[in-house]
């Protein structure tokens, strides 16, 4: 999304100029100069010291400034980690190939995760280990991002991304479950919904939407008007270089999480008051593994997508959770979302940013454990009388 794209390009353009001063200060050193003898003779004279120490400290910041800004973050007890299971593959409609996960079984309740744009489903660790043991969680990820194969015309769209997800919801077996879908993935979960009616009648139980939208997320995020005003002069320019360029995106992006610059992006537009140091510095390394390319196709099909309509006509109940310091997508959307819903109800979560789902991953988890007890009728626990 623009508010988190321009912040990262911005960031990574400054850590390539630091890098490229480096390496024009060492060389301005290492050329030096010709110094001439009283005998006519000529000796090679190296350049000033202070270029050979800035070169050298600005080359130490741009391949391990990592460490130094992560450790202005405070770390967590329990910080995510990039867990996979082989998995099996499964055929959109468009011909992507989507990589699927399943954890939990038995008779346990299914639930659907999916997950955001430039991330991929390792983003639901959190959800996983408090959740597979009392449900069945299915995670995939999407098109042209973690293992999944993009579609073999190269096209994107939300549409799309919503036969995908039909694909998944089949793949999971014959009985009911629940729609998990975090900012794009719940982009992707309204469109479903739109497009295949009689299937979410058939097959969907309940539908939990996480820091998302329902519109061109350039309308619904802080500083929008700036956003909007930029949309056609700028980020879409920027989206279009991105994906001309999208080899030296990447390496750039590497270099930027090296240098740490990543990380600060993501911790200014990302989270809230509650981000530790893995959840940066892992959120950090899912965007800069996804192809730039591919995220850059993806940021256009957002621009062009509304679901304004979508919630009036959802006939199962919805839950809808919203950082009250998301910033990527303004509270007020997950607001008018469960509004317009016949059977909708918000949970604001306090101090959670965009990636609320981590940084106050209990809060959130033990809210989508009580929806799930309440649809599917499962025994109440203590933590269903919380919701």
């Amino acid at each position: 999304m623009p508010i988190v794209t321009v912040p990262r390009l911005l960031l990574s353009l400054v850590s390539l100029i630091i890098l490229g001063a480096a390496i024009y200060l060492l060389w301005s050193w290492g050329h030096g100069y010709e110094l001439r003898l009283a005998d006519g003779s000529a000796r090679h004279v190296h350049g000033a010291p202070w270029k050979l120490y800035t070169a050298l400290g600005l080359i130490t910041w741009s391949l391990l400034g990592r460490f130094v800004v992560l450790l202005c973050i405070p770390a967590g007890q329990d910080e995510p980690r990039e867990e996979r299971t082989s998995g099996k593959v499964v055929t959109a409609p468009d011909g992507s190939a989507l990589h699927v996960e399943t954890f939990g079984g038995g008779d346990a309740p299914t639930l659907v995760l999916t997950h955001g744009w430039g991330l991929n489903s390792t983003a639901w660790w959190y959800t996983r280990h408090a959740l597979q043991g009392r449900f069945r969680l299915v995670t995939w990820d999407l098109p042209g991002l973690g293992r999944s194969r993009p579609p073999t015309d190269g096209k994107f769209t939300i549409d799309r991304f919503a036969e995908a997800l039909g694909a998944v919801v089949e793949f999971a077996g014959s009985g009911p479950v629940i729609l998990v879908g975090h900012s794009i993935g719940g982009m992707a979960t309204q469109t479903f919904w739109r497009a295949c009616p009689e299937a979410v009648k058939a097959r969907v139980a309940g539908v939990v939407l996480v820091d998302t939208t329902y519109e061109d997320p350039i309308c619904t995020m802080w500083l929008s008007p700036l956003w909007r005003a930029l949309r056609w002069p700028l980020i879409e320019p920027l989206c279009w270089l991105t994906i001309a360029l999208s080899p030296l995106v990447w390496l750039s992006s590497w270099q930027s999480y090296l240098s740490g610059s990543s990380q600060i992006a993501m911790r200014l537009t990302g989270f809230g008051r509650h981000a530790t140091r893995g959840q940066i510095d892992f959120t950090a390394r899912l965007a800069c593994k996804g192809s730039p390319g591919v995220q850059a196709k993806g940021n256009l099909a957002m621009f062009r997508w509304n679901a304004t309509e979508v919630a009036a006509a959802l006939p199962v109940p919805l839950l809808v959770l919203a950082g009250d310091r998301d910033i990527v997508t303004l509270p007020k959307a997950s607001e008018a979302i469960a509004e317009r819903a016949p059977e909708g109800r918000l949970i604001r979560v306090a101090g959670a940013g965009h990636m609320g789902f981590m940084e106050r991953a209990s809060t959130y988890d033990e809210a989508i454990a009580a929806f799930a007890y309440q649809v599917f009728a499962v025994p109440t626990k203590a933590s269903a009388a919380k919701l």
